[in-house]
């Protein structure tokens, strides 16, 4: 396999972020752009290239798994929360 790039692991953060925001549902957006960012800026200075292959490959797992999920979230949404309107009118 292939050394795992600065450019991928960016690429693969972004990607998760852009799933993340398309989900309908206020609360799993939130977690999911959480979740998304504490792992990655918890495994910020991890070296080992092996693991950072093997961590590569979860979030990829990850990313297909959200996809998946933001797709459903559009064809069953829900109506907007209060925070949510409230947040937009700011």
């Amino acid at each position: 396999m292939a050394a795992p790039t600065k450019s991928k692991v960016l690429s693969l953060y972004k990607q998760l972020l852009k799933e993340g925001n398309k989900l309908t549902d206020y609360n799993f957006r939130m977690y999911a752009i959480r979740r998304t960012k504490d792992a990655f800026k918890g495994y910020k200075n991890l070296n080992d290239a092996s693991e950072i292959q093997i961590l590569i490959k979860k979030a990829t797992e990850n990313l297909e798994m959200l996809k998946r999920q933001a797709l459903l979230s559009q064809l069953f949404g829900s109506n907007k929360l209060v925070i949510e309107s409230q947040a937009g009118s700011k």
